[in-house]
């Protein structure tokens, strides 16, 4: 039997829940694998009432959560109880979305779920309540080793239908990223976007474009050196590694037509010099995929959008792309 999806409820507050039911009501329509969502049942019931929406819901243990009934959408129960008050974030639910996602991960590793899909977290809500890691991205590399023995090195990448980006630098000040860029992360971060596009995305022999840190990578020096000291040598150890890599490269000339033809990914040295250009492309479409994992995670790539939050206005597009990819890239198809 196939392995359903994991779906952590992510903030109550937001439009994670509405999405996760749009999308579930859609299911035959979006042709979409079996899922779960770990969250609480009454909030999730009193979003749908609010909403409008006509469901059945399911509360399942996680003994039965490999067993999702087509016909009622299942929800693993949590042992934290959410308001969850649309557009109305609360530090209050945050034990509840942390313990959504631990639950997600213990699933999968254990086998009962194929993957895990998150929906957008509130940083601000979870910081109150003493939560220490930047973003999703970072919490999950560590639950990953706390529960594996096995360390990583999270990678995020965004992928649409036309552009798969990587920021080398991810959560951090962008004051703070020449003194984090190294050598050794670019040449980490492109030996495992290299191999997971090989084993996830069934490209033969990947292609990667590095972009520059400075305008114009540094143009010889005159704009600063990182492209020259740091990211250079870095292009040299990857392809002397036997990776298609070029680079570095003028950031603002990467992402015409033209040049996302020569490549199949773009490393980028910080967070909005990749996400830009990805969200620009493929806003609805786009999906946050986290490389270096020992479990496929996906998860929309938009934020919590609170102000529509239990409007109705909010687009499952982004979501269901989610589900789909997380489903391709473990075989879990509908």
């Amino acid at each position: 039997m196939t392995k359903p999806l994991a779906v952590s409820i992510g903030d109550p507050s937001g439009i994670g829940p509405d999405i996760i039911l749009s999308a579930w009501l859609h299911r035959k329509s979006h042709n979409l694998p079996s899922f779960f969502i770990a969250g609480d049942p009454a909030m999730i019931e009193r979003r749908s009432k609010l909403l409008g929406l006509d469901l059945t819901i399911a509360v399942i243990n996680p003994e039965d959560a490999a067993k999702c009934d087509d016909d009622t959408l299942s929800v693993l129960a949590l042992s934290n109880h959410q308001e969850g008050k649309a557009g109305k974030p609360s530090a209050a639910d945050a034990a509840g979305t942390i313990e959504a996602i631990e639950r997600c991960v213990d699933l999968v590793l254990e086998g009962t779920a194929a993957a895990i899909v998150t929906c957008p977290i509130n940083k601000k809500a979870l910081y109150d309540t003493g939560f220490m890691h930047p973003g999703h991205t970072e919490f999950l590399a560590e639950l990953a080793v706390k529960k594996t023995g096995i360390e990583t090195q999270p990678v995020m990448m965004l992928a649409g239908p036309d552009l798969k980006v990587i920021p080398v630098t991810i959560h951090i000040p962008l004051s703070k990223v020449p003194e984090q860029l190294t050598t050794e992360l670019i040449v980490e971060t492109g030996i495992i976007v290299a191999n997971e596009l090989g084993s996830r995305f069934g490209i033969s022999h990947p292609r990667l474009a590095i972009s520059g840190l400075n305008p114009h990578a540094g143009e010889s020096g005159a704009l600063g050196d990182e492209d020259d000291t740091i990211i250079q040598p870095a292009v040299a150890q990857l392809i002397e590694a036997g990776i298609d890599a070029s680079g570095p490269l003028p950031a603002d000339t990467m992402f015409h037509p033209a040049a996302r033809a020569q490549y199949d990914a773009a490393l980028c040295m910080y967070h909005d010099q990749a996400l830009i250009p990805a969200k620009t492309l493929a806003f609805d479409d786009s999906v946050n995929v986290t490389l270096g994992l020992p479990f496929v995670r996906t998860s929309p790539d938009h934020g919590t959008a609170f102000d529509i939050a239990g409007s109705g206005k909010a687009n499952p597009a982004s979501f269901v792309a989610a589900l789909k990819m997380a489903a391709a890239m473990t075989g879990s198809q509908a």
